[in-house]
């Protein structure tokens, strides 16, 4: 299950360009592997994963890697457990294709997010009539729905980018927050960012 993520946290942590004076928001974090690649680069990082048993096994690869700056907390795309405003980058690595309510998670996403907060999204590409595992990710067209559905939400400097990670081809859609944030609710106030 953590084989594989290394790569692909690598490039988005590369790609988001992480400061130490960043905070980083995971959605969908799995078993926290980009969580960590963040805390490795000074970064603080806090994963969100709706599994209680991925929030788990993300707290116990920490602690067995005493890995520094990384946090965990139980939650989904659509109802971010943060307070607003506070996160600078929020990525989501091979989980935007198991969001519920897209929408729902790009207002989250730009809730949470800082004016001018950087937005990663990191999919698999994946061929049309794919089976099986392979079928994780998007095609061209979800791809460009995708894209069209970040500029709906509300970002600027939207662009997409195919990327090598490891053996996998990536879709990467980068985004800003705008630099005057519309309110959209004050969500939940619970874990910080």
């Amino acid at each position: 299950m953590t084989v594989g993520r290394g790569a692909a946290a690598r490039a988005a942590a590369d790609l988001a360009e992480l400061r130490a004076t960043d905070r980083v928001v995971d959605v969908g974090c799995g078993p926290g592997t980009a969580v960590r690649e963040a805390g490795r680069r000074g970064t603080p990082a806090i994963g969100i994963d709706p599994s209680p048993g991925m929030v788990r096994l993300a707290w116990r690869i920490t602690r067995w890697t005493h890995s520094d700056g990384a946090r965990f907390i139980e939650g989904s795309a659509e109802s971010l457990p943060l307070v607003a405003g506070r996160a600078t980058v929020l990525w989501a690595l091979s989980s935007v294709h198991h969001w519920e309510d897209l929408a729902r998670g790009l207002a989250e996403a730009l809730r949470v997010l800082a004016p001018q907060g950087r937005l990663l999204l990191v999919e698999r590409s994946v061929a049309p009539g794919a089976n099986g595992h392979v079928t994780h990710g998007l095609t061209e067209s979800e791809a460009d729905r995708l894209v069209q559905a970040v500029e709906a939400a509300g970002f600027t400097h939207v662009c997409r980018e195919a990327h090598q990670a490891g053996r996998r081809n990536l879709v990467i859609v980068t985004a800003t927050a705008p630099a005057t944030i519309r309110s959209v609710g004050r969500g939940p106030t619970q874990g910080g960012a």
